[in-house]
């Protein structure tokens, strides 16, 4: 009976188990779940260990969009269970591969349902009408799940609106190996009760009882009374039924990989670019003047985790990629939001976002890359956004938030008209500083007051045009930020790209020698060589194609590296940089 236990959906929690911000511990033929409910009201109902030690979650915290183990700190996002956080690598952001075993879950008549390998529907039980319903307290029973269910046809109780009689009629109107549905009549009370055992082990079962009907004050606490005292005797009968019996032996789960889906990389594209995700475009509004938001939710499955900070390579109708941040709050992963601003001088891809792409089109998207993560162990954080470059340090501004981190985001725009996603600014309440209308000068003096104190273990965070930032970059190093503390990233590459050099490039890992002529990138001879690296905005602005110099030196190129990084000669951004050496060695 256990065998097809698997495949079967069963009860188990009580709805009313999931209590505000709390994480329940369940179990079911040997696992242990942690199941906790969501402020947005998603049931999660995932394996009962943390991906570090094992520790259990359920003693975790649930701060409603997040669940944070208590052993290391590590963070899992609400709905994918994918890791957010690891304090222990503070500037990092988590591999997709630390993902949680998630399972289905289902809530149907005031009860949460599982299973490890569901089929079908959750049970619909006639006589059972949602909302109208009187779920009894759990009774756990040391003794297998067929043994339970077989005593509870013998059940007898009074039906609710005669709790004082005693000689009702009690009738068995359905049974299976894991329910029983019975029907108590006197007089003119009738009252359905039905029985589901929740098999937890192959010894150890809960007894989940569901009345129709709500009866309300004293003759609520006079029901439940009734068949607390009722159950509770049987429990006892069967037990000592159990206790005379061999015991079977106990269950073992079996934990499992890292699911296939993660662990091995989608087949690579043409232009090395992958995009492997469809979403449809669920909502397109005006997110401020020249802004437009869009909300993607996926055709099918669940979207993959992302950190603050992250973005999604965008696949355009016009056969356009770019580049765009998500915006979403911690524990909103149900979909993505990204803001698109309409550019002046748009080659195409802001034109296509605005003016073609549609409520209920489809898009095709990368999974989400984070070269721009944000750190949480700082005493105080500082963001500096200019216009569309609010997109990530709105959703790390939201984070730091959620966790009761200080943090401050200054936002500099023309007008307020120009101030993108009120309705999630607003909520961050006087940590938001706008600062509008500014001419460049004026700008100046701003950032050089907002800069003017820097205390060990702050760290700040710059995005939006090219000029603010360097201004910002140069104010903070003037005013002793160390490079360590300042965070950065550009939309795109103002710089004048020089591909007028020719050199050598050896690929020290895949033993290989490449000559780069002039008018061709490193990146573009790698892939025509048939090796893949990834890559995302492909003008020295994001990261991602990022490589280790092993011997000869950069020509950096990029807005990515900081002064440090490219006077260090360890790094270089294939996509745009070359090489002043006659040859260059890299770790790939």
């Amino acid at each position: 009976m256990l065998d097809t236990a698997k495949t079967r959906w069963h009860p188990i929690a009580a709805a009313y188990d999931l209590h505000f911000r709390h994480v329940f511990h369940a179990q079911l033929l040997g696992r242990e779940f942690a199941v906790w409910r969501a402020d947005d009201g998603y049931i999660n109902v995932w394996e009962n260990r943390c991906l570090h030690r094992g520790v259990r979650l359920s003693i975790g915290i649930n701060d409603g969009r997040e669940l944070k183990c208590q052993y290391h700190g590590w963070r899992y996002s609400n709905r994918t269970a994918g890791c957010t956080y690891i304090p222990a690598h503070p500037a990092d952001a988590p591999a997709r591969t630390i993902t949680n075993r998630t399972f289905a879950a289902v809530e149907r008549y005031g009860l949460v349902w599982s299973a490890e390998e569901p089929q079908g529907e959750v049970p619909n039980v006639p006589g059972l009408a949602e909302g109208n319903l009187l779920t009894l307290r759990g009774i756990p029973v040391n003794a297998p799940a067929d043994v339970v269910a077989a005593k509870l046809r013998g059940y007898r109780f009074q039906p609710s609106g005669r709790i004082d009689g005693a000689a009702a009629d009690v009738s068995v109107e359905a049974s299976n190996a894991f329910s029983v549905a019975l029907r108590a009549t006197e007089g003119h009370a009738s009252t359905l009760l039905v029985f589901f055992v929740q098999p937890v082990d192959s010894n150890r079962s809960v007894i989940r009882g569901v009345l129709d009907g709500q009866p309300q004050d004293r003759e609520r606490i006079a029901v439940l009374r009734h068949h607390n005292e009722l159950l509770s005797k049987l429990r006892e009968a069967v037990e000592r039924e159990a206790a005379a019996a061999p015991a079977p032996a106990p269950l073992e789960p079996v934990i499992e990989r890292v699911s296939p889906e993660l662990a091995e990389m989608p087949e690579a594209t043409a232009h090395g670019r992958k995009a492997t995700i469809r979403v449809e475009v669920a909502r397109k509004w005006r997110a401020a003047d020249g802004i437009a938001g869009f909300e993607l939710r996926p055709i099918k499955g669940l979207l993959p985790t992302f950190q603050p900070g992250a973005h999604i390579d965008v696949h355009m109708p016009n056969g356009l990629i770019r580049q765009y941040s998500i915006i979403n709050g911690p524990g909103e992963s149900g979909t993505y939001v990204i803001g698109v601003k309409l550019e002046r001088d748009s080659t195409g891809g802001s034109t296509c976002m605005h003016e073609t792409v549609r409520a209920g089109d489809v898009l095709a998207i990368s999974e989400p890359r984070n070269n721009f993560p944000l750190r949480r162990d700082a005493v105080e954080t500082i963001f500096v956004a200019g216009g569309i470059g609010i997109t990530p340090l709105l959703a790390m501004a939201q984070t730091l938030k959620n966790q009761n981190l200080a943090y401050d985001l200054h936002y500099f725009a023309q007008d307020e008209a120009q101030l993108a996603f009120p309705e999630r600014t607003k909520e961050l309440g006087d940590a938001l500083k706008p600062h509008l209308g500014l001419s460049p000068d004026e700008t100046g003096v701003k950032l050089r007051e907002i800069l003017a104190t820097c205390r060990p273990d702050m760290h700040l965070y710059l995005c939006g045009p090219g000029p603010m930032l360097q201004a910002a970059r140069r104010i903070a190093a003037e005013l002793g930020w160390p490079e360590t503390a300042v965070h950065f990233e550009y939309f795109k590459n103002t710089n004048k790209i020089d591909d007028s050099s020719s050199f050598e490039v050896a690929l020290a890992r895949s033993c290989v020698t490449l000559k780069v002529p002039a008018g061709k990138t490193i990146l573009e001879v790698m892939r025509e060589a048939g090796v893949d690296m990834p890559s995302s905005c492909e003008q020295g602005a994001c990261g991602t194609c990022l490589a280790t110099v092993i011997e000869g030196e950069p020509d950096h190129q990029d807005v990515y590296l900081n002064d440090a990084e490219k006077k260090s000669g360890t790094k270089i951004m294939t996509c745009v940089s070359r090489a002043k050496s006659a040859r260059l060695v890299l770790d790939l």
